[in-house]
């Protein structure tokens, strides 16, 4: 559903999500690198379990919380994409580790 707009200008940029490999671009944002490569969920739903994903993508709803290096309820949409970088799903309102 979701598509790059051209840009041969973005340079690639390496992070993993749970420890699977994936690619962004430079300018990126955690959240539009997860959508850009076909990540629908981002975590689940404290209440319900239910999956959650990217909504607002300016900071305003929350949907798109995620752990990022270590450092859990980090809003994708508002954090830039850096080489490196690992992001994990979360399970409710933590890291994955607290929510078993």
């Amino acid at each position: 559903m979701f598509q790059r707009l051209p840009d041969p200008s973005g340079s690639p940029v390496s992070f993993t999500l749970d420890g699977r490999p994936l690619e962004g671009r430079q300018g990126d944002t955690v959240s539009s690198a997860l959508l850009a490569a076909g990540v629908e969920t981002c975590r689940s739903s404290a209440v319900s379990g239910e999956p959650r994903a990217p909504y607002c993508l300016m900071g305003v709803c929350f949907e798109c919380l995620v752990t990022i290096d270590g450092v859990g309820n980090q809003q994708g949409c508002l954090v830039a994409l850096r080489p490196g970088m690992q992001v994990e799903t979360q399970i409710g309102r933590g890291k994955r580790e607290l929510a078993r």
